[in-house]
């Protein structure tokens, strides 16, 4: 059961909602990302309703209260101290209180915390409902232009490079739309990583969604590490997005990929022939260049056996000075003769 019941109706009220009850419960409730304006009407009439809020940050919290009239007392849970808190909020449910988690910013657990209780609560057979509402990831995907029909979100990318770029590796075959949040100071180097790692793809920076600055920067992930190098970090929350890997080099097989890279290596340098294919096919150009110096390392190795073989008269089979019939049977006919 979803926990709450709505009190309207049509005939009494002249067709205008009512505010709604609820039954006691964990509600997880989605704030505003920017405006104080996009919260639903039923979030509303839940936080005032509620006994107890529970907020990453009380602060926050209490300035969206502040806004729209709401003097709910509030909780502090957050990564650090949920393992203390979370008793004293299972005890406050086992009691039959209403109880909302609300992030600083959109909904809970989007990268948020709030899974563990979440678990917790409903392993204690207690009902939780989510009031659904604002969400960066949405708002980026529907207001960027890309293609939406898949899609997954990845949350934060590891700071250090090396971990990085091995979970950006991992994503690269993801044949969806790839959701990133990111923070200012290393946008630009996750910029230039996911270019490494996913290879010359469009990509959009979202920035201060639904804010007075809002902004949305579109370009290939190259050009946008470029633009963010030149200009240093922005300011505010940040979402990027990458579209999915182009179709054309998802049906390319190994030995295709191998005869394009040899004839690019015939042409230039193991550099050189991975950025060209890496724009010509949409795949990776860390996995091109580390291909082509596989191939270019075969060919050397081919050449110096054929070298040798034809400094000392060998064969690169080994075959020379070997009686042409040793090592099999005479035929009926030769040993007749």
């Amino acid at each position: 059961m979803s926990g709450d019941v709505t009190q309207s109706s049509a005939r009494a009220t002249g067709g205008k909602a009512v505010p709604a009850t609820f039954s006691p419960g964990l509600y997880v409730v989605a704030t505003p990302i920017g405006n104080a304006r996009d919260i639903t009407l039923r979030a509303l009439d839940l936080l005032a309703s509620a006994d107890i809020i529970a907020c990453e940050d009380t602060r926050v919290t209490r300035k969206l209260l502040l806004i729209h009239g709401i003097e709910t007392p509030t909780l502090a849970y957050h990564d650090h101290n949920a393992a203390r808190m979370r008793p004293r909020l299972m005890e406050r449910l086992n009691k039959g209180e209403i109880v909302a988690l609300v992030s600083d910013a959109g909904t809970p657990l989007i990268s948020d915390p709030g899974y563990r209780l979440v678990n917790e609560v409903r392993a204690a057979d207690i009902a939780v409902t989510a009031l659904p509402g604002a969400s960066a990831p949405m708002a980026a995907l529907a207001s960027a232009g890309m293609p939406t029909d898949r899609f997954l979100f990845a949350g934060f990318l590891p700071g250090k490079t090396v971990a990085r770029r091995r979970t950006l590796a991992e994503l690269a075959v993801v044949p969806a739309t790839l959701v990133f949040f990111e923070a200012a100071p290393r946008l630009a180097a996750s910029l230039a990583d996911m270019g490494l790692e996913l290879g010359p793809r469009a990509a959009a920076v979202l920035r201060e969604l639904t804010k007075k600055f809002e902004e949305a920067r579109h370009g290939t992930l190259s050009d946008l590490a470029a633009h963010y190098q030149a200009v240093g970090p922005p300011k505010g929350e940040i979402v990027v997005l990458v579209a999915p890997p182009d179709d054309k080099a998802e049906s390319l097989d190994p030995a295709e990929i191998d005869a394009m890279l040899q004839a690019a290596l015939g042409q230039g340098s193991v550099k050189d022939a991975a950025k060209a294919l890496a724009e010509q096919t949409g795949l990776p150009r860390r996995d091109l260049y580390n291909r082509a110096l596989e191939l270019r390392a075969g060919a050397l190795r081919d050449g110096a056996l054929r070298d040798g073989a034809s400094r000392d008269g060998t064969p690169p089979d080994g075959s020379a000075g070997r009686d042409e019939g040793a090592g099999r049977e005479p035929s009926s006919s030769e040993g007749d003769r």
